[in-house]
């Protein structure tokens, strides 16, 4: 993806967020010079992979396959006793975030307003493959019995909790606007945490063909 892409998605992203009146931490806001020289003060930030994530899952085509976030808050199993996460997250009409499981992770995601957020479900099998089974969660702590591949349809301020093992994928339903969703979860580490049914990037490679707007949590090492 191209920086200047980045640039545009960000400050609509902030725009999107001010709409909702949904306010990050003053880091959030900050240009790439104001970090330098902080890196001491900076450390759970930088460790803990807070701030600006965006990727495109390696599909070479953000709109239809993609997520942009932006993690609050995180624990880090190995240095700190935070047991906690904090994302918030805009998901566009019909933009794919693909099939996934977390071995780890427990994690409630909320529809915080916009538009309308589809998930479809499975439960997983030992050889990580998609089962035929029902899938048992709670949407805003009441049980509901879901069939294989069914979909449950968040409106805004609905919310789901995920066990772990469980698949999901989510994208916005067609129709009715972005999405602002919100997730609350165990410790978040997506370096060892998720397993994709299809294997999928991470982190996008960036062209850079201007300055950043804000720095990405890829961006830190660069800066620290």
């Amino acid at each position: 993806m191209k920086r200047s892409e980045i640039n545009q998605l960000i400050s609509e992203a902030k725009d999107f967020f001010e709409e909702h009146k949904f306010i990050l931490p003053p880091w959030g806001y900050w240009e790439p010079e104001e970090w330098k020289g902080k890196a001491e003060e900076c450390t759970e930030i930088a460790e803990n992979m807070l701030g600006w994530d965006l990727t495109d899952f390696g599909s070479g085509d953000f709109k239809k396959c993609g997520l942009l976030l932006f993690t609050i808050r995180n624990g880090n199993i190995r240095k700190d006793k935070k047991p906690y996460a904090e994302k918030i997250m805009i998901v566009e009409e019909n933009q794919e975030t693909p099939m996934h499981y977390h071995w780890n992770k427990m994690e409630d995601i909320i529809n915080r307003g916009g538009g309308n957020l589809v998930i479809e479900l499975y439960n997983s099998l030992e050889n990580d493959q998609l089962a035929d089974t029902e899938v048992t969660v709670k949407t805003d702590g009441m049980v509901r019995e879901i069939p294989a591949g069914g979909k449950v349809i968040l409106n805004p301020g609905e919310s789901i909790t995920l066990e772990q093992g469980v698949y999901h994928r989510f994208y916005g339903e067609e129709g009715k606007g972005k999405v602002l969703v919100g997730e609350v979860s165990a410790v978040n580490d997506d370096n060892t945490d998720n397993y994709f049914l299809e294997k999928q990037g991470r982190f996008p490679e960036i062209i850079e063909d201007e300055k950043p707007l804000h720095l990405l949590v890829s961006d830190y090492k660069k800066y620290f």
